[in-house]
């Protein structure tokens, strides 16, 4: 149980935290819009050298998941991955989370901008990025996701 406006942080996943960040899922009619959890850390361990993932933690309790692209070598930052679990979503936790991302990607050697990217389809994530400040650039990945850019 959360309190109704949770201390919300950015915790480092850990072999004790592992199982309650797996079992974190997005609403059914959402699952077409983000990769679960485990698909995630999994490909994250391809990566090493970029891949910066942190459960989201609303007072004490795992309720969402977030992984950067992290590159300082080339000064690249994109949200690969966020989510917030069902169970959580609508009390500002998500708002909260992202405002932490961007504080921590400002903290990036020749961060000028945070890109992501989603899926265009029905509930998707684009005008919560909009009210974070996020703008769409007019392009699209090689997936088909629209691209947004948040300037720092």
């Amino acid at each position: 149980m959360i309190s109704p406006n949770p201390f919300v942080t950015l915790r480092e996943v850990t072999r004790e935290n592992l199982g309650q960040v797996l079992r974190l899922q997005v609403a059914a009619t959402q699952s077409n819009l983000v990769a679960t959890t485990a698909e995630s850390i999994a490909e994250a361990h391809f990566y090493p050298e970029v891949a910066w993932f942190r459960a989201v933690y609303a007072d004490e309790t795992p309720v969402g998941f977030v992984m950067l692209e992290d590159d300082a070598q080339t000064s690249s930052y994109s949200l690969w991955r966020f989510l917030i679990d069902s169970r959580f979503q609508k009390r500002g936790v998500g708002r909260r989370a992202m405002a932490q991302v961007i504080d921590y990607v400002k903290t990036r050697p020749g961060a000028k901008a945070l890109f992501t990217s989603h899926v265009p389809d029905e509930g998707h994530a684009g005008k919560f990025y909009e009210k974070l400040g996020f703008i769409y650039t007019g392009e699209t990945d090689e997936d088909g996701e629209l691209i947004m850019r948040y300037d720092l």
